[in-house]
């Protein structure tokens, strides 16, 4: 499997990704939950007509976890592309 000119990557990149593998649900799950307070919690705090409550409640099932989605892909792509500075203690130029 390590054939093809991969090479085995190092603890502190391991660490690196799970860091932020970690962050990346955890930051989703949040933004998940924010989207689906917003969209369904008024469904759920307040008397609303059926088709309102229903629609409410049927937008946050969906809207949710397309962002959570979202939101994690984003993350990782981003740390994939970013990388690391090339010289230590120094900025990348994008930054």
């Amino acid at each position: 499997m390590s054939g093809h000119g991969e090479r085995r990557r190092s603890q502190a990149e391991r660490d690196a990704i799970t860091v932020e593998i970690g962050y990346a649900l955890f930051s989703a799950a949040f933004a998940a939950a924010v989207l689906f307070g917003a969209v369904a919690g008024p469904a759920l705090l307040f008397e609303l007509p059926s088709v309102a409550e229903k629609l409410s409640l049927r937008a946050g099932l969906v809207l949710a976890p397309v962002v959570f989605a979202v939101r994690v892909v984003s993350v990782l792509v981003r740390f994939r592309g970013g990388g690391q500075p090339s010289q230590p203690g120094r900025t990348s130029p994008d930054s």
